[in-house]
């Protein structure tokens, strides 16, 4: 598809698109709830849970909550997780911390993991969270396993929260006896949804702004379509805004509506 329609609507860039910055991303209840429970959780040097179908915002929540850090004071480190075992789980950590380790052994890596960040908390006055990803992708054996990275003098030491944030499935997965000890760790859930109709029409306005466009674009029968045909949720409501947009300046519509819509929503799963 050509980007005609940009020049068609006046965009001064991609709209709808990934690429929005830290400033630009909505302010919405959610994701300002999502941050109190982020800053909690690094406070205490606990385990945070965020959770949401795909779309529905978690990686941009996550984001919106690392850009507030000053980065003279904290370390963050993000792990995109896998189905792998807990071994490949520790050799992730073990490239985002930066080390080159010569053994694959398991009690090297995790001697080692451990006084990385001992020495960042100590030497370097720097205080660290793990943010790990997609962390519903996990098996049960590194659910089982996992809280034992966080155990610093005896476990009397809380140097390294974490931010577990995946699909629902993730809290499923925390039920079982195995990852008990790892659960109980956790002072703080968030669990993403999508936005009402309100919500969207607010979505849709704010990211038409953001690439130039003062005025609606979309007639109250498009923000229902995009609303119903989204679920709520931002990733897909993205795809069919701009498809829509693009159906609308094909059809030198200044406006679009509900059948420009359906029209994108042929393009997309």
């Amino acid at each position: 598809m050509n980007n005609q329609y940009r020049a068609f609507f006046g965009l001064q860039r991609e709209p709808f698109g990934p690429n929005v910055s830290v400033r630009e991303i909505l302010k919405t209840p959610q994701l300002t709830a999502t941050k109190e429970r982020f800053d909690y959780v690094l406070r205490l040097g606990a385990i945070g849970l965020i959770t949401g179908e795909v779309g529905s915002g978690k990686t941009t929540a996550l984001r919106y909550a690392l850009e507030q850090l000053h980065p003279s004071e904290y370390r963050p480190f993000y792990i995109t997780a896998s189905s792998g075992s807990i071994m490949e789980f520790y050799r992730q950590l073990v490239d985002a911390l930066g080390l080159c380790l010569s053994s694959n052994s398991r009690a090297i890596m995790i001697r080692s993991i451990k006084k990385e960040i001992t020495d960042l908390v100590h030497e370097k006055k720097l205080k660290i969270i793990l943010i790990v990803d997609e962390a519903s992708l996990m098996r049960l054996e590194v659910f089982a396993e996992l809280h034992t990275i966080c155990q610093f003098e005896k476990d009397s030491c809380p140097w390294l929260p974490m931010i577990l944030a995946g699909q629902n499935a993730l809290s499923d997965k925390l039920l079982y006896r195995s990852s008990q000890p790892l659960a109980s760790r956790i002072v703080a859930k968030s669990h993403l949804e999508g936005v009402d109709l309100h919500g969207m029409e607010t979505y849709l306005q704010h990211h038409l702004t953001i690439v130039g466009i003062n005025r609606m674009l979309f007639d109250p029968t498009a923000v229902t379509a995009i609303h119903q045909g989204s679920g709520g949720l931002f990733r897909k409501a993205n795809h069919l805004a701009r498809g829509a947009l693009i159906a609308a300046a094909h059809d030198q519509s200044t406006t679009v509506n509900a059948d420009h819509v359906r029209i994108a929503s042929t393009e997309i799963f």
